[in-house]
């Protein structure tokens, strides 16, 4: 496992995170404790050293269980939790990028996870209702007072990040260093403006969902099809979803490797800024996964991966494309610019 930087930060993160989302209700859809601490030996033993969380996964048993399982070894990891949702259905305020919550759920966060400080403390979704000033300016107090050491910002649109962080420059608070979206092959919608935005403030960008459900792994192309117990019901997946699944089993069988460590590299083929998280219930899966930190795709790859599914820039994007010749003259195709 390499290491690289959090975003304009110094701090050290392994190419691979690890997502704690499974972590509770042993079964088809959860790890139990036990799993869940043999997970993080092999996550550790790899080199890995990103563990990510949320206040309200699993109703609190991921962070709980995490706390116990890191206890004696914590600082070693970059423990990064998120608040927003809510804690309390009934509570209008349990919820919400608002200084109140930010406040009682970073407690909560802390007193689950036996740690005093978060490393990385992610606002999980944008809240319309809580003016960005606001948020900014509660997480900058949580720097402050030494309980958080760095901010991202998760689901919300590429305005709403952008705007926060000149605030944040303009005014001398803590800037988010990440950001956390959904990508893979089948939902590649953050090329059109996330990617560029993260890229032109150089923020590591954390890339969740990068089997797609599951859709990607292999489970769908292998014979016999998927076991009982998986979250995508087969009878749902449409011609566009197969036909991903496939190129990506495909490149895997030309390779010698399994479908999702390919599915997971080519979100690395994009850009070293970008950190894909894995997730998995079993040890075994979660290894398998691990291999996708040595696994570089050919450029003949990619492409292929690329072109499998349809998928469109759109406008701006396309019709800047289509019209760069027009605009610029005849010696555009001479310039090398900033990419």
């Amino acid at each position: 496992m390499r290491y690289r930087l959090f975003g304009n930060t110094g701090l050290r993160v392994s190419e691979l995170f690890f997502g704690a989302m499974t972590f509770g209700d042993a079964g088809t859809v959860g790890a139990a404790p036990e799993e869940c601490r043999r997970m993080v030996d092999a996550y550790e033993d790899a080199g890995g050293n990103v563990i990510d969380t949320a206040v309200n996964y699993r109703g609190g048993q991921s962070e709980e269980i995490l706390g116990t399982v890191l206890e004696g070894r914590r600082d070693r990891f970059v423990v990064a939790t998120k608040y927003t949702l809510t804690r309390d259905g009934s509570d209008p305020n349990a919820a919400g990028n608002h200084r109140k919550n930010l406040r009682l759920s970073l407690e909560t966060s802390l007193k689950r996870l036996r740690t005093d400080y978060i490393d990385v403390y992610w606002v999980h979704i944008w809240d319309r209702q809580t003016p960005i000033e606001e948020t900014m300016r509660a997480l900058d107090d949580a720097v402050r007072a030494g309980k958080v050491l760095y901010v991202g910002i998760s689901d919300a649109p590429a305005w709403v990040v952008s705007r926060a962080n000149t605030l944040a420059e303009w005014r001398g608070w803590t800037p988010f260093a990440g950001l956390q979206v959904p990508y893979n092959l089948l939902n590649r919608d953050i090329e059109r403006e996330l990617l560029p935005m993260a890229f032109d403030f150089g923020m590591s960008v954390a890339a969740w969902g990068p089997l797609a459900s599951g859709v990607l792994s292999g489970k769908f192309t292998r014979p016999g099809g998927a076991e009982a117990g998986t979250r995508v019901d087969p009878g749902t997946l449409g011609d566009r979803d197969h036909a991903a699944a496939r190129a990506v089993q495909e490149v895997a069988d030309e390779l010698g490797v399994t479908a999702s460590q390919v599915a997971i590299a080519w979100t690395r083929a994009r850009s070293r800024a970008v950190h894909p998280i894995i997730g998995a219930r079993t040890v075994e899966q979660l290894k398998d996964n691990l291999g996708a930190a040595e696994l570089d795709l050919p450029a003949e790859a990619v492409a292929r991966l690329d072109g499998a599914v349809d998928f469109a820039l759109g406008f701006p994007h396309d019709f800047m494309a289509s019209t760069h010749n027009w605009v610029y003259g005849e010696t555009a195709g001479r310039l090398d610019g900033r990419g």
